[in-house]
This record gives C-alpha cells, sequence and structure tokens, in this order.
C-alpha cells in the first residue's frame, strides 16, 4: 500500500482538493483518497506541487522517433512531408533503438497511454511488452488512386495482422488524411472496423494547401503529387473544407479523433459534432509550430465545448515527447485556457478518445490511472514555464 500526497490532489472527474492523500495498493489501484488529517504524517510520501492522472497522449509516430532534427523546422507541411518521405528508412537497429529511448521519455514525464501511429511494424516489439496502453492506428493512404487501393488496402492489412496486443491495448485501420484517401480506400477501412466502439484517427485542416485543394482543386498538392508522379486527373474539387470529405466517408457511430485541426473554425467543430457525438480533436501544438508556425485557435473549441485531447506528434516534429510541454504552449501563445481545461485535456478527454477510460483518466476509487506529480503551478492556477512532471505511480 503506498499513501501519497501533495499540497493540491487534481482528480479531474472532481474538485482539486486541498492537503488529500491518494492511497493506492501496491499495483497502482486507487483504493481511497482522503483527508491528510486522518493519516500519520510518518506514513506517508509527501510532496510539494499538484498530483494529477497519468497523461494520455492521442496522436503520435513512435516510428518516426530516429528522424529527431532531421527535417527543417518551419517549412509548412508539403516540404515536411517530402522530408519525412525522402530520409525516413535506416537501419533497423536504429530504429528500435530510437522507439526503446523515446518511449522511456514519455513513461519518465508521465505518460500512461499512447494514440499511435503506424505505418509499418517497427514499434510492435515495443508494443508488445504493454508498459503502457497503446491504440495502434495502422494508417493507410492510396494517394486518392482509386486504381491502387486494392494492394493498400492488402499491404496494410498484412501489417496490421503483425500487431501483439499487450492487455489493455487496441488497434484499428485508419485514413491518412483527406487529401490521401480515397473514397473506396474509406469505405474498405469502415467495412474492416468494428461498427462501433472503435476509435479511428484522422490528420484534419492542417495546412492551407489541404483547404485549397479541396476548395478548387489548386495549390501545392498538386505539385507535391506530380513530383511523385501522382496524377490527380480523377480528383474533383468539393468546394467545401477538407473535413467535409472526410464526415462524408467516415463512420460516425466510432470514436473519431480529427488530429492537428489548425485551420479548424467553429462552424467546422460544430459540423463534425452533429455529424457524430463521438467526435474528439487532438491538439499538438509544438509540432504545429515545428511545421507551420501556427496555432488552432483555442478559443472555438472552448465556445463550442469540443472533447479537446493532446498529443505530441514525432520526434521528427517536436523537440520532445512531453504533454507538459504541449500544455506549456498553449499556456504560453493562449493563456486564457485555463489550466483545469488543459489538465482535462491531457487525461480525461484522452482516456475517452481512446476507449481507455475504464482504468485512466482520473483519480477514483478501483482505478489505475498512474498518478503524476505537477510542480510549477501558480497559486492562481497559471502554468509556470518552468513548470515540471514526473510519474510518481
Amino acid at each position: 500500500m503506498h499513501k501519497i500526497t501533495a499540497d493540491w490532489v487534481c482528480p479531474v472527474s472532481s474538485k482539486p482538493l486541498e492537503n488529500a492523500v491518494v492511497i493506492t495498493d501496491d499495483s497502482g489501484q486507487i483504493l481511497a483518497i482522503e483527508p491528510r488529517e486522518k493519516h500519520d504524517p510518518a506514513s506517508l510520501e509527501t510532496h510539494r506541487g499538484i498530483l494529477v492522472p497519468g497523461f494520455v497522449n492521442t496522436h503520435c509516430h513512435l516510428e518516426l522517433s530516429h528522424m529527431k532534427g532531421k527535417v527543417d523546422t518551419g517549412t509548412g507541411l508539403i516540404p515536411f512531408i517530402t522530408g519525412v518521405v525522402t530520409q525516413r528508412n535506416t537501419s533497423a537497429e536504429v530504429i528500435a533503438e530510437a522507439i526503446e529511448k523515446a518511449e522511456q521519455e514519455m513513461l519518465d514525464g508521465g505518460i500512461v497511454a499512447l494514440g499511435d501511429i503506424s505505418n509499418a511494424p517497427d514499434t510492435f516489439a515495443a508494443k508488445a511488452r504493454g508498459r503502457m496502453r497503446y491504440h495502434t492506428f495502422l494508417e493507410l493512404f492510396d494517394f486518392l488512386q482509386e486504381a491502387g487501393t486494392e494492394k493498400t488496402f492488402a499491404d496494410g492489412l498484412g501489417v496490421y495482422e503483425q500487431i501483439e496486443l499487450a492487455p489493455g491495448s487496441a488497434r484499428s485501420l485508419v485514413p491518412h488524411a483527406p487529401y490521401s484517401v480515397s473514397k473506396k480506400l474509406f469505405e474498405k477501412i469502415n467495412a474492416f472496423n468494428p461498427k462501433s466502439n472503435i476509435t479511428v484517427s484522422i490528420h484534419n485542416q492542417e495546412t492551407p494547401p489541404e483547404e485549397t485543394l479541396f476548395l478548387e482543386k489548386k495549390g501545392g498538392f498538386l505539385d507535391f503529387y506530380g513530383k511523385f508522379g501522382i496524377s490527380l486527373d480523377q480528383f474533383e474539387a468539393t468546394g467545401k473544407s477538407s473535413i467535409y470529405y472526410a464526415l462524408t466517408h467516415m463512420n460516425p457511430e466510432n470514436r473519431s479523433i480529427f488530429v492537428h485541426n489548425t485551420l479548424t473554425s467553429r462552424a467546422h467543430i460544430e459540423a463534425a459534432q452533429a455529424w457524430s457525438p463521438h467526435t474528439f480533436w487532438a491538439t499538438c501544438p509544438n509540432a504545429n509550430l515545428y511545421i507551420e508556425n501556427r496555432l488552432p485557435d483555442y478559443s472555438a473549441f472552448l465556445d463550442t465545448q469540443a472533447r479537446v485531447t493532446i498529443g505530441t506528434d514525432s520526434l521528427t516534429s517536436n523537440w520532445q515527447l512531453s504533454i507538459l510541454e504541449e500544455m506549456k504552449t498553449i499556456a504560453r501563445y493562449q493563456s486564457y485556457v485555463p489550466f483545469a481545461t488543459m489538465l482535462r485535456w491531457a487525461t480525461l478527454n484522452g482516456a475517452q478518445a481512446l476507449g481507455f477510460d475504464d482504468t485512466l483518466g482520473t483519480l477514483e476509487i478501483g482505478k489505475t490511472p498512474g498518478i503524476v506529480l505537477i510542480q510549477g503551478v501558480s497559486p492562481d492556477w497559471k502554468l509556470r514555464g518552468e513548470a515540471m512532471a514526473r510519474r510518481v505511480v
């Protein structure tokens, strides 16, 4: 049994508790949360700061960890993708070592679950150890070329079937992005996945050329595809933002995580939430700054009571894999977002998005959410630049 206390305990599911004690068994399951005065101080593990549930990272590309620092910042998405495509291959040993190091970085920083994009089986051995709960999103794209859809799907299924699920983890086939997935591939993904109670993700409204492609069939993606010998002659502009193409072809019965959303407006959020009550929005602020030098307008998400989650993206597009650093970036650039709101994004919302809220996301009796100590929050509940987080359970 462990008794852990700090200045504040933030269960997330209820109001913060001052000078409370979280009692767990040796497995980390929460047995009780009680006032500190009920316990002998000598029996307590005492900290200065705030105790919160373990963080849930809803969007990462763990398999790209070996590419840290290899792709320039501030180029925009299309040059970034080109850099990833042309530089991602290296030895299996280097890739495996980078994955191991990145996973440990996340564990040390309090991350207990990961929504991870996979295009190859490189991360599967690490995930099979079950050091955190994983939802593996096996990502498919056919570059809008229906002539290649069958091969794309068959190849992806071959990788998907290699996933060895550790207890508590999950998997699904997912579309990459509106600009890279044909109607036919959407159909095959929907037909393969369970009809409900599964999570899918899709990159969404990350860059202006994505919008221009769907609105006018113009812009940078025409040149990007052309450089790889891919024709968009059969593609027709919809005259609407790219998210509407996704909403038309995804399954509203499944939990859907729209990722990045740097160009997403209040109208887009309302449309998606009217489309499905199972809609979530993953923000990866440091990656957005790394690639596009822009952030989403978080006020639109607050105004619509959207269920936002937090991701780190990959070490190719970030300086570290830390949910606290993502929260600090939001606090630095859009400080009107309350700490309590960001904390919910980083914990409960993420757990719900991945379908892991049975054990994670809140400090509640019966759960095994992990416990993270945050230090560096001001008395008026502002996240300071020097704030730190580490897992204590």
